[in-house]
């Protein structure tokens, strides 16, 4: 099976202190599903931001469909990361835009015309619990509803991988398991799901997740499996 993401022997340095992730390799293929754990501190965001490309490495190489994605030339990467969707553990809502142009934003950036944005932007303010807060703008949303926000903007796409910080950190559980559905959903469609997570017990809401685990900065026992795992994570020697 090709694989959708290659990390191998992958390091990230903040300017002169020590690593913040240190030989880091692992292969994601299409349509799986993967938490990534770890405790605060251990490396979680700083290996999503070399995923969404945010980053570059201090060394090692990535390759994302099938490309180098270190060398990537600097006009190339907004086509890039098109194909990836991203939810920050701080929102990043557009504060001038209300909910509905804040979701729509991505399907506008990829050039599809307004008169077919109403259907897939309604009912992604339906699924989301949000459809009487389609006019009202961030600042005037909960934390809760902005993290809603967040992640329907973030699949509205259908994106190739999608990557989420925390993303139910700030709902109650019963929307933690409601937008987790909708995760499974997007990743029956084929797309990569990598979430970061502090709550275990999500680790089991999803059927054929697998689970990655950082340990100061370096991938402990990365073959761990939930349940019924449809391929195993690959490492490489």
């Amino acid at each position: 099976m090709q694989s959708v993401v290659e990390f191998d022997n992958v390091g990230l340095r903040y300017g002169t202190g020590t690593e913040a992730l240190t030989d880091i390799s692992f292969t994601l293929y299409p349509g799986s599903f993967y938490f990534l754990t770890g405790a605060s501190g251990a490396g979680k965001t700083s290996l999503l931001k070399l995923l969404y490309l945010a980053h570059r490495p201090s060394r090692g190489s990535i390759r994302m469909f099938d490309q180098d994605a270190v060398t990537l030339p600097r006009e190339r990467m907004p086509g890039f990361r098109r194909r990836i969707g991203v939810v920050f553990q701080d929102f990043r809502l557009v504060p001038h835009l209300s909910t509905f142009d804040n979701i729509a934003l991505p399907l506008r950036i990829a050039g599809i015309q307004e008169k077919d944005l109403q259907n897939p932007v309604s009912e992604m303010l339906n699924w989301i619990g949000l459809t009487d807060r389609e006019h009202a703008r961030p600042a005037t949303l909960s934390g809760g509803e902005q993290q809603r926000v967040a992640i329907a903007r973030a699949v509205i796409g259908r994106p190739e991988i999608l990557v989420a910080d925390e993303p139910t950190g700030n709902v109650d559980p019963d929307m933690a398991r409601r937008l987790l559905q909708l995760f499974a959903a997007l990743n029956k469609l084929g797309t990569t799901i990598v979430v970061a997570t502090h709550d275990i017990h999500l680790l089991q809401e999803i059927e054929n997740a697998q689970m990655m685990r950082l340990d100061a900065g370096r991938l402990a026992d990365p073959t761990g499996s939930l349940r019924h795992p449809p391929k195993p994570l690959v490492l490489k020697s």
